[in-house]
Protein backbone atom coordinates (compact mmCIF):
# COMPACT_ATOMS: atom_id res chain seq x y z
CA UNK A 1 0.00 0.00 0.00
CA UNK A 2 1.24 3.47 -0.92
CA UNK A 3 0.62 6.35 1.48
CA UNK A 4 0.15 8.68 -1.49
CA UNK A 5 -2.83 6.62 -2.66
CA UNK A 6 -4.41 5.98 0.74
CA UNK A 7 -6.91 8.20 2.54
CA UNK A 8 -5.13 9.12 5.79
CA UNK A 9 -6.38 12.62 6.67
CA UNK A 10 -4.13 13.51 9.60
CA UNK A 11 -4.71 16.75 11.50
CA UNK A 12 -2.05 19.04 12.93
CA UNK A 13 -4.20 20.40 15.78
CA UNK A 14 -6.29 18.68 18.44
CA UNK A 15 -9.99 18.67 17.51
CA UNK A 16 -11.97 20.89 19.86
CA UNK A 17 -14.73 18.31 20.35
CA UNK A 18 -12.40 15.51 21.53
CA UNK A 19 -12.76 14.88 25.27
CA UNK A 20 -10.60 11.77 25.78
CA UNK A 21 -7.04 11.02 24.62
CA UNK A 22 -8.18 8.14 22.40
CA UNK A 23 -10.88 10.32 20.84
CA UNK A 24 -8.38 13.08 20.14
CA UNK A 25 -5.74 10.78 18.66
CA UNK A 26 -8.07 8.65 16.54
CA UNK A 27 -9.45 11.85 14.99
CA UNK A 28 -6.03 13.46 14.53
CA UNK A 29 -4.44 10.34 13.08
CA UNK A 30 -7.20 9.86 10.50
CA UNK A 31 -8.84 6.72 11.89
CA UNK A 32 -12.38 8.03 12.50
CA UNK A 33 -14.71 10.89 11.64
CA UNK A 34 -17.89 11.82 13.47
CA UNK A 35 -21.16 11.74 11.54
CA UNK A 36 -23.42 12.63 14.48
CA UNK A 37 -23.24 12.38 18.26
CA UNK A 38 -22.26 8.78 19.06
CA UNK A 39 -21.96 7.75 15.39
CA UNK A 40 -18.54 7.42 13.76
CA UNK A 41 -17.24 6.51 10.33
CA UNK A 42 -14.17 4.26 10.41
CA UNK A 43 -11.69 5.37 7.76
CA UNK A 44 -9.28 2.92 6.06
CA UNK A 45 -6.78 2.83 8.94
CA UNK A 46 -9.61 2.30 11.43
CA UNK A 47 -11.03 -0.54 9.35
CA UNK A 48 -7.65 -2.26 9.32
CA UNK A 49 -7.28 -2.07 13.11
CA UNK A 50 -10.89 -3.19 13.64
CA UNK A 51 -10.29 -6.19 11.36
CA UNK A 52 -7.21 -7.26 13.34
CA UNK A 53 -9.05 -6.94 16.66
CA UNK A 54 -11.91 -9.06 15.31
CA UNK A 55 -9.47 -11.69 14.04
CA UNK A 56 -7.79 -12.03 17.45
CA UNK A 57 -11.19 -12.40 19.15
CA UNK A 58 -12.29 -14.90 16.49
CA UNK A 59 -9.17 -17.03 16.94
CA UNK A 60 -9.62 -17.24 20.70
CA UNK A 61 -13.35 -17.97 20.43
CA UNK A 62 -12.66 -20.73 17.92
CA UNK A 63 -10.00 -22.08 20.28
CA UNK A 64 -12.68 -22.83 22.92
CA UNK A 65 -14.91 -24.56 20.36
CA UNK A 66 -17.22 -21.65 19.60
CA UNK A 67 -18.99 -21.49 16.25
CA UNK A 68 -19.50 -18.24 14.36
CA UNK A 69 -22.96 -17.15 13.20
CA UNK A 70 -24.28 -14.04 11.48
CA UNK A 71 -27.79 -13.20 12.62
CA UNK A 72 -30.23 -10.57 11.35
CA UNK A 73 -30.04 -7.15 12.92
CA UNK A 74 -33.78 -6.55 12.53
CA UNK A 75 -35.86 -8.70 14.91
CA UNK A 76 -39.57 -9.37 15.40
CA UNK A 77 -40.83 -7.45 18.45
CA UNK A 78 -42.57 -10.58 19.77
CA UNK A 79 -39.22 -12.13 20.72
CA UNK A 80 -38.23 -9.10 22.80
CA UNK A 81 -41.64 -9.06 24.43
CA UNK A 82 -41.39 -12.73 25.40
CA UNK A 83 -37.85 -12.43 26.78
CA UNK A 84 -38.44 -9.17 28.64
CA UNK A 85 -35.50 -7.37 27.02
CA UNK A 86 -33.98 -6.56 23.64
CA UNK A 87 -32.51 -10.01 23.30
CA UNK A 88 -30.38 -11.83 20.78
CA UNK A 89 -31.91 -14.35 18.39
CA UNK A 90 -29.51 -17.13 19.40
CA UNK A 91 -32.01 -18.54 21.90
CA UNK A 92 -34.66 -18.91 19.21
CA UNK A 93 -32.18 -20.93 17.13
CA UNK A 94 -31.43 -23.06 20.19
CA UNK A 95 -35.03 -24.28 20.02
CA UNK A 96 -33.78 -26.64 17.28
CA UNK A 97 -31.54 -28.43 19.78
CA UNK A 98 -33.40 -31.57 20.78
CA UNK A 99 -31.09 -33.79 22.85
CA UNK A 100 -28.60 -33.38 25.68
CA UNK A 101 -26.14 -35.19 23.39
CA UNK A 102 -25.93 -32.00 21.29
CA UNK A 103 -24.72 -29.99 24.26
CA UNK A 104 -22.66 -28.03 25.10
CA UNK A 105 -22.82 -25.45 22.34
CA UNK A 106 -21.10 -22.05 22.15
CA UNK A 107 -22.34 -19.70 19.42
CA UNK A 108 -21.04 -16.23 18.62
CA UNK A 109 -21.23 -13.41 16.11
CA UNK A 110 -19.87 -9.95 15.32
CA UNK A 111 -22.76 -7.56 14.76
CA UNK A 112 -23.47 -3.84 14.60
CA UNK A 113 -25.46 -2.77 17.65
CA UNK A 114 -27.46 0.36 18.31
CA UNK A 115 -27.86 1.79 21.80
CA UNK A 116 -30.05 4.78 22.65
CA UNK A 117 -27.19 6.31 24.60
CA UNK A 118 -28.45 9.58 26.13
CA UNK A 119 -24.96 11.04 26.60
CA UNK A 120 -22.52 9.75 23.98
CA UNK A 121 -19.00 10.93 24.75
CA UNK A 122 -15.30 10.07 24.54
CA UNK A 123 -15.49 9.01 20.90
CA UNK A 124 -15.59 5.23 20.50
CA UNK A 125 -15.69 4.63 24.27
CA UNK A 126 -19.36 5.58 24.56
CA UNK A 127 -21.13 5.43 21.20
CA UNK A 128 -24.64 4.79 19.92
CA UNK A 129 -23.53 2.52 17.08
CA UNK A 130 -20.77 -0.06 17.45
CA UNK A 131 -19.67 -3.63 16.72
CA UNK A 132 -20.21 -6.20 19.45
CA UNK A 133 -18.90 -9.70 19.76
CA UNK A 134 -21.75 -11.62 21.39
CA UNK A 135 -21.50 -15.24 22.37
CA UNK A 136 -23.93 -17.56 24.14
CA UNK A 137 -23.32 -20.92 25.74
CA UNK A 138 -25.97 -23.64 25.98
CA UNK A 139 -25.57 -26.43 28.52
CA UNK A 140 -27.72 -29.05 30.23
CA UNK A 141 -26.77 -28.42 33.85
CA UNK A 142 -25.18 -25.77 36.08
CA UNK A 143 -21.88 -27.67 36.08
CA UNK A 144 -21.76 -27.34 32.29
CA UNK A 145 -22.48 -23.62 32.52
CA UNK A 146 -19.62 -23.29 35.01
CA UNK A 147 -17.26 -24.90 32.49
CA UNK A 148 -18.45 -22.67 29.62
CA UNK A 149 -18.13 -19.59 31.83
CA UNK A 150 -14.60 -20.54 32.87
CA UNK A 151 -13.57 -21.23 29.27
CA UNK A 152 -14.80 -17.79 28.25
CA UNK A 153 -12.96 -16.27 31.21
CA UNK A 154 -9.73 -17.88 30.03
CA UNK A 155 -10.37 -16.86 26.42
CA UNK A 156 -10.98 -13.25 27.45
CA UNK A 157 -7.74 -13.15 29.42
CA UNK A 158 -5.89 -14.31 26.29
CA UNK A 159 -7.78 -11.88 24.02
CA UNK A 160 -6.96 -8.83 26.09
CA UNK A 161 -3.33 -9.90 26.51
CA UNK A 162 -3.02 -10.19 22.71
CA UNK A 163 -4.73 -6.83 22.21
CA UNK A 164 -2.35 -5.16 24.64
CA UNK A 165 -5.14 -4.21 27.07
CA UNK A 166 -4.24 -4.74 30.77
CA UNK A 167 -7.74 -5.93 31.71
CA UNK A 168 -8.64 -6.83 35.29
CA UNK A 169 -11.50 -9.29 35.97
CA UNK A 170 -13.81 -7.77 38.58
CA UNK A 171 -16.96 -8.94 40.32
CA UNK A 172 -20.04 -7.25 38.91
CA UNK A 173 -23.79 -7.06 39.18
CA UNK A 174 -25.73 -9.03 36.58
CA UNK A 175 -28.06 -6.04 36.19
CA UNK A 176 -30.95 -6.32 33.76
CA UNK A 177 -29.43 -9.45 32.20
CA UNK A 178 -30.22 -11.42 35.35
CA UNK A 179 -28.47 -14.66 36.24
CA UNK A 180 -26.33 -15.91 39.08
CA UNK A 181 -22.89 -14.43 38.34
CA UNK A 182 -21.20 -11.74 36.30
CA UNK A 183 -17.59 -10.70 35.75
CA UNK A 184 -16.50 -7.50 34.03
CA UNK A 185 -13.08 -7.08 32.45
CA UNK A 186 -11.91 -3.60 33.38
CA UNK A 187 -8.98 -1.55 32.15
CA UNK A 188 -7.88 1.07 34.67
CA UNK A 189 -7.96 4.46 32.94
CA UNK A 190 -8.84 8.06 33.73
CA UNK A 191 -10.99 8.01 30.59
CA UNK A 192 -13.25 5.33 32.06
CA UNK A 193 -16.74 5.98 33.36
CA UNK A 194 -16.85 3.01 35.69
CA UNK A 195 -15.20 2.90 39.12
CA UNK A 196 -13.47 -0.22 40.44
CA UNK A 197 -12.75 -0.98 44.07
CA UNK A 198 -9.42 -2.78 44.11
CA UNK A 199 -7.18 -4.22 46.80
CA UNK A 200 -3.52 -4.24 45.69
CA UNK A 201 -2.65 -6.55 48.60
CA UNK A 202 -4.84 -9.56 47.72
CA UNK A 203 -6.25 -8.75 44.28
CA UNK A 204 -9.90 -8.36 45.29
CA UNK A 205 -11.68 -6.27 42.67
CA UNK A 206 -15.31 -5.34 42.07
CA UNK A 207 -17.17 -2.49 40.47
CA UNK A 208 -19.05 -0.08 42.72
CA UNK A 209 -22.35 -1.81 41.91
CA UNK A 210 -21.02 -4.96 43.60
CA UNK A 211 -18.09 -3.99 45.83
CA UNK A 212 -18.23 -4.40 49.59
CA UNK A 213 -15.80 -3.82 52.44
CA UNK A 214 -15.28 -4.37 56.15
CA UNK A 215 -16.45 -1.67 58.54
CA UNK A 216 -14.97 -1.09 61.98
CA UNK A 217 -17.34 -2.28 64.75
CA UNK A 218 -19.52 0.53 66.11
CA UNK A 219 -19.12 1.51 69.77
CA UNK A 220 -22.70 2.39 70.66
CA UNK A 221 -23.77 3.68 74.04
CA UNK A 222 -26.70 2.17 75.96
CA UNK A 223 -29.16 4.56 74.34
CA UNK A 224 -32.58 5.47 75.72
CA UNK A 225 -35.51 3.31 76.89
CA UNK A 226 -37.49 4.68 73.94
CA UNK A 227 -36.87 7.12 71.06
CA UNK A 228 -37.04 10.76 72.17
CA UNK A 229 -38.34 13.45 69.84
CA UNK A 230 -36.61 16.85 69.67
CA UNK A 231 -37.13 19.91 67.51
CA UNK A 232 -34.73 20.57 64.63
CA UNK A 233 -35.96 23.71 62.86
CA UNK A 234 -34.25 24.37 59.55
CA UNK A 235 -32.48 20.98 59.48
CA UNK A 236 -32.63 19.53 55.96
CA UNK A 237 -29.49 17.41 55.64
CA UNK A 238 -27.28 14.92 57.42
CA UNK A 239 -24.65 17.65 57.81
CA UNK A 240 -27.17 20.07 59.31
CA UNK A 241 -28.06 17.59 62.05
CA UNK A 242 -24.42 16.71 62.68
CA UNK A 243 -23.28 20.32 63.03
CA UNK A 244 -26.12 21.65 65.19
CA UNK A 245 -27.17 18.71 67.38
CA UNK A 246 -24.00 16.69 68.06
CA UNK A 247 -25.21 13.84 65.86
CA UNK A 248 -22.25 12.60 63.81
CA UNK A 249 -23.19 11.22 60.40
CA UNK A 250 -22.24 7.65 61.36
CA UNK A 251 -24.80 7.83 64.19
CA UNK A 252 -27.63 8.88 61.89
CA UNK A 253 -30.09 6.70 59.96
CA UNK A 254 -30.56 8.04 56.43
CA UNK A 255 -34.07 7.32 55.13
CA UNK A 256 -34.56 7.27 51.36
CA UNK A 257 -37.93 6.71 49.75
CA UNK A 258 -37.99 4.66 46.54
CA UNK A 259 -40.72 3.27 44.32
CA UNK A 260 -39.81 -0.37 43.62
CA UNK A 261 -42.00 -1.97 40.94
CA UNK A 262 -44.74 0.45 41.97
CA UNK A 263 -44.38 -0.20 45.72
CA UNK A 264 -43.31 2.60 48.06
CA UNK A 265 -40.20 1.42 49.89
CA UNK A 266 -38.03 2.90 52.64
CA UNK A 267 -34.32 2.36 52.14
CA UNK A 268 -32.20 2.85 55.28
CA UNK A 269 -28.46 3.52 55.40
CA UNK A 270 -25.98 4.98 57.82
CA UNK A 271 -25.87 8.76 57.49
CA UNK A 272 -22.36 8.81 56.09
CA UNK A 273 -23.04 6.12 53.48
CA UNK A 274 -24.32 6.48 49.92
CA UNK A 275 -26.75 4.08 48.26
CA UNK A 276 -25.45 1.92 45.42
CA UNK A 277 -28.73 1.85 43.51
CA UNK A 278 -27.84 -1.29 41.56
CA UNK A 279 -27.52 -3.15 44.87
CA UNK A 280 -31.11 -2.16 45.66
CA UNK A 281 -32.19 -3.42 42.23
CA UNK A 282 -30.31 -6.69 42.75
CA UNK A 283 -31.73 -7.12 46.27
CA UNK A 284 -35.33 -6.64 45.17
CA UNK A 285 -35.09 -8.21 41.71
CA UNK A 286 -37.23 -5.29 40.56
CA UNK A 287 -37.67 -4.29 36.94
CA UNK A 288 -38.41 -0.63 37.75
CA UNK A 289 -36.73 1.32 40.57
CA UNK A 290 -36.75 5.09 41.02
CA UNK A 291 -36.59 7.69 43.81
CA UNK A 292 -40.04 8.75 44.97
CA UNK A 293 -41.37 12.17 43.98
CA UNK A 294 -41.86 14.80 46.75
CA UNK A 295 -45.65 14.41 46.66
CA UNK A 296 -45.28 10.61 46.96
CA UNK A 297 -42.96 11.03 49.96
CA UNK A 298 -45.42 13.32 51.76
CA UNK A 299 -48.33 11.00 51.02
CA UNK A 300 -46.43 8.05 52.50
CA UNK A 301 -44.78 9.65 55.55
CA UNK A 302 -46.56 13.00 56.01
CA UNK A 303 -43.26 14.86 56.01
CA UNK A 304 -40.68 16.20 53.61
CA UNK A 305 -37.20 14.94 52.86
CA UNK A 306 -34.88 15.91 55.71
CA UNK A 307 -37.24 14.80 58.46
CA UNK A 308 -37.94 11.20 57.40
CA UNK A 309 -37.56 8.02 59.43
CA UNK A 310 -38.80 4.46 59.74
CA UNK A 311 -39.59 4.36 63.47
CA UNK A 312 -43.19 3.26 63.97
CA UNK A 313 -43.83 3.01 60.24
CA UNK A 314 -46.21 0.27 59.11
CA UNK A 315 -47.60 -0.67 55.74
CA UNK A 316 -44.42 0.20 53.81
CA UNK A 317 -41.61 -2.12 52.76
CA UNK A 318 -38.41 -1.37 54.69
CA UNK A 319 -34.99 -2.44 53.35
CA UNK A 320 -31.96 -1.65 55.52
CA UNK A 321 -28.24 -1.80 54.96
CA UNK A 322 -26.52 -4.45 57.08
CA UNK A 323 -24.28 -1.81 58.68
CA UNK A 324 -27.34 -0.70 60.73
CA UNK A 325 -28.07 -4.12 62.20
CA UNK A 326 -27.86 -4.02 65.99
CA UNK A 327 -27.11 -0.29 66.18
CA UNK A 328 -28.30 1.67 69.25
CA UNK A 329 -28.50 5.31 70.33
CA UNK A 330 -29.08 6.49 66.76
CA UNK A 331 -30.69 9.62 65.29
CA UNK A 332 -33.36 9.68 62.57
CA UNK A 333 -36.21 11.82 61.27
CA UNK A 334 -39.50 11.85 63.18
CA UNK A 335 -41.73 12.12 60.07
CA UNK A 336 -42.67 15.59 61.29
CA UNK A 337 -41.14 18.55 59.50
CA UNK A 338 -38.55 20.17 61.77
CA UNK A 339 -38.31 17.25 64.19
CA UNK A 340 -36.02 14.25 64.74
CA UNK A 341 -35.65 11.31 67.11
CA UNK A 342 -32.65 10.41 69.29
CA UNK A 343 -31.93 7.19 71.18
CA UNK A 344 -33.19 4.93 68.39
CA UNK A 345 -32.45 1.20 68.74
CA UNK A 346 -32.72 -0.18 65.22
CA UNK A 347 -33.68 -3.74 66.17
CA UNK A 348 -36.17 -2.55 68.81
CA UNK A 349 -37.74 0.44 67.08
CA UNK A 350 -37.78 -0.34 63.36
CA UNK A 351 -39.44 -3.26 61.58
CA UNK A 352 -36.99 -4.20 58.81
CA UNK A 353 -38.32 -6.49 56.10
CA UNK A 354 -35.01 -7.09 54.34
CA UNK A 355 -31.37 -6.68 55.39
CA UNK A 356 -28.95 -6.25 52.49
CA UNK A 357 -25.59 -4.80 51.48
CA UNK A 358 -26.78 -1.53 49.94
CA UNK A 359 -23.99 0.97 50.48
CA UNK A 360 -21.36 2.20 48.09
CA UNK A 361 -17.82 1.55 49.31
CA UNK A 362 -15.30 4.38 49.61
CA UNK A 363 -11.54 4.46 49.25
CA UNK A 364 -9.57 3.46 52.31
CA UNK A 365 -12.16 1.08 53.76
CA UNK A 366 -10.87 -2.36 54.67
CA UNK A 367 -10.83 -5.06 52.00
CA UNK A 368 -13.49 -7.67 52.66
CA UNK A 369 -10.94 -10.44 52.08
CA UNK A 370 -7.70 -9.30 53.69
CA UNK A 371 -8.48 -6.11 55.59
CA UNK A 372 -6.01 -3.89 53.72
CA UNK A 373 -7.20 -0.46 52.44
CA UNK A 374 -9.21 -0.46 49.21
CA UNK A 375 -8.37 1.80 46.30
CA UNK A 376 -10.99 3.29 43.99
CA UNK A 377 -9.90 3.77 40.39
CA UNK A 378 -11.67 4.80 37.19
CA UNK A 379 -11.86 2.09 34.55
CA UNK A 380 -13.14 1.20 31.09
CA UNK A 381 -15.30 -1.91 30.80
CA UNK A 382 -13.91 -3.84 27.82
CA UNK A 383 -15.73 -7.16 28.23
CA UNK A 384 -18.37 -8.89 30.31
CA UNK A 385 -19.42 -12.47 30.99
CA UNK A 386 -22.71 -13.60 32.58
CA UNK A 387 -24.21 -16.78 33.90
CA UNK A 388 -27.76 -16.23 32.63
CA UNK A 389 -29.28 -19.44 33.95
CA UNK A 390 -32.72 -20.39 32.60
CA UNK A 391 -34.22 -16.89 32.27
CA UNK A 392 -34.25 -16.68 28.49
CA UNK A 393 -34.48 -20.38 27.64
CA UNK A 394 -37.68 -20.54 29.72
CA UNK A 395 -39.04 -17.36 28.14
CA UNK A 396 -38.43 -18.66 24.62
CA UNK A 397 -38.97 -22.38 25.21
CA UNK A 398 -35.48 -23.74 24.52
CA UNK A 399 -35.29 -27.26 25.96
CA UNK A 400 -33.82 -30.68 25.22
CA UNK A 401 -34.47 -34.25 26.27
CA UNK A 402 -32.13 -35.32 29.07
CA UNK A 403 -30.60 -38.76 29.63
CA UNK A 404 -33.85 -39.94 31.25
CA UNK A 405 -35.89 -38.88 28.23
CA UNK A 406 -37.46 -36.00 30.14
CA UNK A 407 -37.70 -32.43 28.93
CA UNK A 408 -35.05 -30.09 30.51
CA UNK A 409 -34.56 -26.38 29.99
CA UNK A 410 -31.20 -25.36 28.55
CA UNK A 411 -29.02 -23.31 30.90
CA UNK A 412 -27.30 -20.34 29.27
CA UNK A 413 -24.38 -17.95 29.54
CA UNK A 414 -23.80 -14.66 27.72
CA UNK A 415 -20.44 -13.08 26.87
CA UNK A 416 -19.61 -9.80 25.08
CA UNK A 417 -16.74 -7.58 23.87
CA UNK A 418 -17.16 -4.19 22.21
CA UNK A 419 -14.81 -4.04 19.23
CA UNK A 420 -14.50 -0.28 18.71
CA UNK A 421 -14.35 0.30 22.45
CA UNK A 422 -11.43 -2.15 22.54
CA UNK A 423 -9.77 -0.11 19.78
CA UNK A 424 -10.12 3.12 21.77
CA UNK A 425 -8.97 1.42 24.98
CA UNK A 426 -5.79 0.21 23.27
CA UNK A 427 -5.05 3.82 22.34
CA UNK A 428 -5.72 4.96 25.92
CA UNK A 429 -3.08 2.44 27.05
CA UNK A 430 -0.56 2.88 24.23
CA UNK A 431 0.19 6.53 23.37
CA UNK A 432 2.70 9.27 24.00
CA UNK A 433 3.09 12.97 23.23
CA UNK A 434 3.71 12.20 19.55
CA UNK A 435 0.65 10.02 18.96
CA UNK A 436 -0.55 6.43 19.05
CA UNK A 437 1.85 3.55 19.80
CA UNK A 438 -0.04 0.50 18.51
CA UNK A 439 0.91 -2.98 19.73
CA UNK A 440 2.18 -4.90 16.74
CA UNK A 441 -0.77 -7.33 16.68
CA UNK A 442 -3.37 -4.65 15.96
CA UNK A 443 -1.42 -1.92 14.15
CA UNK A 444 -2.88 -0.91 10.77
CA UNK A 445 0.55 -1.64 9.27
CA UNK A 446 3.51 -3.30 10.93
CA UNK A 447 6.10 -1.29 9.03
CA UNK A 448 6.25 2.07 7.25
CA UNK A 449 8.99 2.53 4.67
CA UNK A 450 9.65 6.27 4.48
CA UNK A 451 11.31 7.46 1.28
CA UNK A 452 13.07 10.62 2.41
CA UNK A 453 13.70 12.07 -1.08
CA UNK A 454 11.24 10.48 -3.53
CA UNK A 455 12.47 12.80 -6.31
CA UNK A 456 15.92 11.17 -6.12
CA UNK A 457 16.00 8.16 -8.44
CA UNK A 458 18.27 5.94 -6.31
CA UNK A 459 16.40 6.72 -3.09
CA UNK A 460 13.03 6.04 -4.73
CA UNK A 461 14.36 2.79 -6.26
CA UNK A 462 15.78 1.44 -2.98
CA UNK A 463 12.67 2.49 -1.07
CA UNK A 464 10.43 0.64 -3.53
CA UNK A 465 12.72 -2.39 -3.43
CA UNK A 466 12.68 -2.69 0.38
CA UNK A 467 8.91 -2.14 0.42
CA UNK A 468 8.32 -4.89 -2.15
CA UNK A 469 10.69 -7.32 -0.41
CA UNK A 470 8.93 -6.80 2.93
CA UNK A 471 5.54 -7.23 1.28
CA UNK A 472 6.69 -10.42 -0.44
CA UNK A 473 7.96 -11.68 2.94
CA UNK A 474 4.43 -11.40 4.37
CA UNK A 475 5.00 -8.17 6.28
CA UNK A 476 2.05 -5.76 6.53
CA UNK A 477 3.82 -2.71 5.13
CA UNK A 478 3.08 0.74 3.70
CA UNK A 479 5.50 2.94 1.79
CA UNK A 480 5.38 6.69 2.33
CA UNK A 481 6.17 7.94 -1.15
CA UNK A 482 4.59 11.39 -0.76
CA UNK A 483 6.49 14.41 -2.09
CA UNK A 484 6.48 15.99 1.38
CA UNK A 485 9.34 16.98 3.66
CA UNK A 486 10.74 14.04 5.61
CA UNK A 487 9.85 15.72 8.92
CA UNK A 488 6.18 15.78 7.92
CA UNK A 489 6.35 12.08 7.07
CA UNK A 490 8.01 11.21 10.36
CA UNK A 491 5.35 13.10 12.31
CA UNK A 492 2.56 11.30 10.46
CA UNK A 493 4.09 7.85 10.95
CA UNK A 494 4.49 8.57 14.66
CA UNK A 495 0.98 10.03 14.98
CA UNK A 496 -0.58 7.07 13.18
CA UNK A 497 1.41 4.75 15.43
CA UNK A 498 3.07 2.29 13.05
CA UNK A 499 5.44 0.09 15.13
CA UNK A 500 8.50 0.08 12.84
CA UNK A 501 9.79 2.78 10.50
CA UNK A 502 12.43 2.14 7.83
CA UNK A 503 13.89 5.39 6.53
CA UNK A 504 15.54 5.30 3.12
CA UNK A 505 17.49 8.51 2.43
CA UNK A 506 20.32 9.82 0.29
CA UNK A 507 22.68 10.35 3.21
CA UNK A 508 22.26 6.83 4.54
CA UNK A 509 22.44 5.21 1.14
CA UNK A 510 25.77 6.97 0.58
CA UNK A 511 27.00 4.85 3.52
CA UNK A 512 25.11 1.76 2.32
CA UNK A 513 22.60 1.84 5.19
CA UNK A 514 18.99 2.60 6.04
CA UNK A 515 17.62 3.63 9.44
CA UNK A 516 15.25 1.32 11.34
CA UNK A 517 13.28 3.01 14.16
CA UNK A 518 11.13 1.35 16.82
CA UNK A 519 8.06 3.49 17.53
CA UNK A 520 7.65 2.28 21.14
CA UNK A 521 11.24 2.82 22.29
CA UNK A 522 12.26 5.54 19.85
CA UNK A 523 15.55 3.73 19.25
CA UNK A 524 17.08 3.93 15.76
CA UNK A 525 19.59 1.52 14.23
CA UNK A 526 21.61 1.92 11.06
CA UNK A 527 21.34 -1.30 9.09
CA UNK A 528 23.02 -2.33 5.84
CA UNK A 529 20.64 -2.00 2.91
CA UNK A 530 20.89 -5.67 1.91
CA UNK A 531 20.23 -6.75 5.52
CA UNK A 532 17.30 -4.42 6.18
CA UNK A 533 14.48 -6.82 5.31
CA UNK A 534 15.84 -9.66 7.43
CA UNK A 535 16.56 -7.26 10.31
CA UNK A 536 12.96 -6.01 10.25
CA UNK A 537 11.62 -9.56 10.09
CA UNK A 538 13.62 -10.47 13.19
CA UNK A 539 12.34 -7.36 14.98
CA UNK A 540 8.74 -8.27 14.20
CA UNK A 541 9.23 -11.90 15.18
CA UNK A 542 10.63 -10.90 18.57
CA UNK A 543 7.46 -8.93 19.32
CA UNK A 544 4.96 -11.60 18.26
Amino acid sequence: MRWSQMHIPTLREDPAEADAPSHRLLLRAGYIRQLAAGHYALLPLGVRVRSKIIQIIREEMDRIGAQEFLLPGLHPAEIWQRSGRWEEIFTTLAQELSSYRQLPQIWYQFRTKFRDEPRPKAGLLRAREFTMKDSYSFDLAPEGLDRSFDRHHEAYVRIFERLGIPAMPVEASSGSMGGSASVEFMCLSDAGEDVVAHCPACGYAANLEKATSRLAPAADGPGLPAPERFDTPGVRTIDDLAENFDASADRQIKTLVYVVDGRTTLVLLRGDHALAEQKLIDTTGAAAVRPAYPEEIRAALHASAGSLGAVGVTGLQVIADVSLRGRRDMFTGANIDGAHLRGVDVDRDIVVDTWADLREVVAGEACVRCGEPLQLQRAIEVGRIFKLGHKYSEALGASVLNADGKRAMIIMGSYSIGVERAMATIVECHRDERGIVWPLAVAPFEVAVVVAQPDDADTARYGAQIYEQLRDAGVDVIVDDRPDRVGVKFRDVELVGIPVRVTVGKRGLADGVVEVTCRASGETERVAVDEAVEHVRRMLASHH
